[in-house]
C-alpha cells in the first residue's frame, strides 16, 4: 500500500535515509501496485491455512517460532504457478538488489519495573514469574519481550523466563527459593517450584535418589538441607558435573554434600569446564527478611575452659544501697 500521505507529512532526507532500512513506498504506486496488497494478504492466509490448521500443539513460544522456521523452509521449496525455479531460487536472485539491514539492532523489548511481592514473585500481564529472593520487596527492572522476560538487578541479569501468555500461569525457578527453603526444608516436598523443575527435567531422577537416601539416613529436615546444599552447587558448576557427583557419592554410598562436591569439581576439571566464568560485579546486595546467614559447622565440642568462675561478690555492694532505698520508701 502507497503511503502517500505519509510522504507529503515527512521530510524526503528522513523518507530516503539509510538508517529507517526502507522507502516511503511498500510496493508500486497508483494503478500499477494495485493487486499487490492483495497478494500479500493472500500469501499469509494460504500459508496459515498448509501451516497454522489445525492450531498446533506447542509448550512454549520458543518452540513455535522453530516450528514456522522449518514450515518457512520447506515452503521454500516451493514452485509459484508457472515459474520454473522455486522460491528460494527466485529470493536469491532477488536478494542483492535489496537494501542492507540498519547496522544498528532495534530492541523491541518493553521495560517494566514491577515490585516482588513477599513469595520472590513479580506480575507481568496477569502472569507471575520468580526472583531471587533476596529481591523480595524491591523494585526490579524487566525486559519484555515476544518469547521471553528477562529480570535485572542493577545492570545484571538475575533471572529469564519464557513468556507466559495464559491469565493466571505463573513460572518459578527453585533455584531462587533455595535460601529460604534452607531455613523451612519442610516446605519443599509440596513446594510448586520443585513440581515444575521436575516438569522440565532441571530436577533429575539423581537428585530424587539422593534426597531419598539423605532422608532415610538424616531424617527428613536434615536430609532436604543436604539436598539443598547440592542444589547450591549449580551455580558454580555445570549441572552434568553436578549429577556425575551425585551419582558418584550415591555409587560410594553417601549422601554427603562435601562428596558430591569434590566429585562434581573432578568431573568439571576433567571434562575441561571448570567452574563458571565469574560474573561481573553487581549492586551491593539487599538486606532483606528472608536473608539466610549460615555459621560454619563445629568440628566437635568445645575443650574444657581451665579458668575460675567470675566471682560478682564485689558488685553485690551495689545492689545494698538500692534495696534499702526501696525498704525506706515502702515505709
Amino acid at each position: 500500500m502507497a503511503t502517500r500521505g505519509f510522504a507529503r507529512s515527512c521530510p524526503s532526507e528522513l523518507l530516503n535515509s539509510r538508517e529507517t532500512g526502507f522507502d516511503a513506498f511498500y510496493c508500486e504506486p497508483g494503478i500499477g501496485g494495485a493487486h499487490e496488497k492483495g497478494g500479500v494478504e493472500g500469501e499469509i492466509g494460504r500459508f496459515r491455512r498448509n501451516f497454522l490448521v489445525p492450531v498446533p500443539r506447542v509448550r512454549s513460544l520458543a518452540d513455535l517460532n522453530a516450528r514456522l522456521a522449518e514450515d518457512d523452509l520447506r515452503d521454500a521449496g516451493r514452485h509459484i504457478e508457472f515459474r520454473p525455479d522455486t522460491v528460494a531460487a527466485d529470493f536469491a536472485k532477488e536478494a542483492p538488489l535489496l537494501r542492507p539491514l540498519p547496522a544498528d539492532g532495534f530492541d523491541t523489548g518493553t521495560a517494566l519495573w514491577p515490585r516482588a511481592d513477599k513469595f520472590a514473585r513479580i506480575s507481568v500481564g496477569k502472569c507471575r514469574y520468580s526472583v531471587p529472593a533476596r529481591l523480595i520487596g524491591t523494585a526490579v527492572r524487566v525486559r519484555l519481550a515476544a518469547n521471553e522476560l528477562t529480570v535485572f538487578e542493577g545492570t545484571r541479569a538475575v533471572a529469564t523466563h519464557p513468556r507466559l501468555v495464559a491469565s493466571g500461569d505463573e513460572h518459578l525457578v527453585l533455584d531462587h527459593y533455595l535460601e529460604i527453603l534452607a531455613r523451612k526444608p519442610g516446605a519443599l516436598p509440596g513446594s510448586v517450584p520443585l513440581a515444575q523443575a521436575r516438569a522440565d527435567g532441571s530436577f533429575t531422577a539423581a537428585h530424587e535418589a539422593l534426597w531419598s537416601q539423605a532422608r532415610r539416613a538424616l531424617g527428613d529436615s536434615a536430609g532436604t538441607r543436604a539436598l539443598i546444599e547440592v542444589l547450591l552447587l549449580h551455580r558454580r558448576l555445570p549441572a552434568a558435573s553436578v549429577t556425575a557427583g551425585i551419582e558418584a557419592a550415591l555409587t560410594a554410598g553417601t549422601c554427603s554434600p562435601d562428596v558430591v562436591a569434590v566429585q562434581a569439581r573432578r568431573h568439571a576439571a576433567a571434562a575441561g569446564a571448570g567452574a563458571p566464568a565469574a560474573e561481573p560485579p553487581g549492586p551491593a546486595p539487599r538486606r532483606s527478611r528472608a536473608a539466610v546467614i549460615t555459621l560454619p559447622r563445629r568440628a566437635g565440642p568445645l575443650p574444657d575452659d581451665p579458668r575460675p568462675l567470675p566471682d560478682v561478690a564485689a558488685y553485690d555492694q551495689l545492689l545494698r544501697p538500692a534495696a534499702r532505698a526501696e525498704k525506706g520508701s515502702a515505709s
